[in-house]
């Protein structure tokens, strides 16, 4: 039998930078000597904190472009395993600007640019390679440009078919055309759910409609998907309650808050937590505790996609 072990994938790097300041204003100059950068991209996170909790994990994507070999040595540095594949193209930056005044937490995010022709085909021999190693995939964040819309549900059907458990944090048609091979888990947070399956619902960068509406709609979307599919579904909402689906119906599960520092990454934490949990052999109620717990973790930290 395997060990408990994860195998990690996210075709999206990108290097981290994070900018703490005191009071940050717009339209004029800010400086800050409290600043950090880091290896980054949600399956980054998910494999830092599954490394920090002491599991077997390797961490797969693609790599290109002069900052690849920062990008490597920023993941040694934090004890990471990887492998990856040429893509061709450079590695974005994001950037988190911490604003200490109004305790707020401001994302500007480099959209990647297209990986080069065969990428996909390169990514995927590699990870079908790798299955019989692991015992959980995890499926992290939106692709690159340049992939096939076809090779997400794959790299779905071809664990399934390994005998692999799958937890799946993505959304649109990527989760969307992974349904039908049956992933154990669906975990994005509660707008990326709401963005794949009740769009009605959004408006700009959020969810405009109230609460109760909220929650009605969602259940129907999420109960009749779990009745179709037989996934079990949890969306993650910042600091409030956790909601949950599963053949048992519709669970809410309370979270603790703290004051954060930085809350990037902290679904990325919940998703490394509740892996370990499930692979540990923990109920779900359980497992969901403890990707709270490292979501908590995370979010009262300075650095983003950890949990000490």
């Amino acid at each position: 039998m395997k060990d408990a072990s994860f195998l990690t994938i996210c075709m999206n790097p990108t290097i981290q930078k994070t900018l703490r300041f005191g009071r940050l204003a717009v339209d004029t100059v800010n400086r800050t000597g409290d600043y950090r950068m880091d290896a980054s991209g949600k399956g980054v996170n998910v494999t830092r904190v599954l490394t920090q909790l002491g599991k077997k994990c390797v961490h797969l994507t693609h790599l290109g472009g002069p900052l690849r070999p920062l990008f490597l040595q920023l993941c040694a540095a934090d004890g990471l395993s990887l492998e990856w594949v040429e893509s061709g193209s450079p590695i974005r930056f994001c950037y988190t600007l911490i604003n200490d005044a109004d305790n707020t937490v401001t994302e500007l995010v480099e959209e990647a640019e297209a990986v080069g022709a065969g990428t996909g085909e390169r990514l995927t021999r590699a990870y079908a390679g790798m299955l019989p190693l692991f015992s959980t995939v995890i499926i992290s964040g939106a692709k690159a440009a340049g992939y096939s819309d076809a090779l997400v549900p794959d790299l779905v059907k071809k664990a399934k078919e390994a005998g692999l458990q799958v937890i799946l944090d993505v959304r649109g048609g990527d989760l969307t055309g992974s349904l039908e091979y049956h992933a154990d888990i669906i975990k994005p947070n509660l707008y990326e759910f709401a963005q794949t399956f009740a769009p009605g619902l959004i408006s700009g960068n959020g969810i405009a409609a109230d609460e109760g509406t909220v929650k009605e709609q969602v259940k129907k979307a999420a109960l009749g998907l779990v009745e179709k599919y037989g996934s079990r579904i949890v969306l993650t909402r910042g600091s409030r309650p956790v909601w949950a689906f599963d053949g048992d119906g519709f669970h809410e599960y309370a979270v603790e808050t703290v004051r954060p520092v930085n809350t990037t990454g902290s679904g990325d934490a919940f998703t490394a937590g509740l892996a370990a949990g499930l692979a540990d052999g923990a109920s779900f109620a359980e497992a969901i505790a403890r990707g709270a717990r490292c979501g908590l973790l995370n979010a009262g930290l300075f650095k983003g996609g950890v949990i000490r």
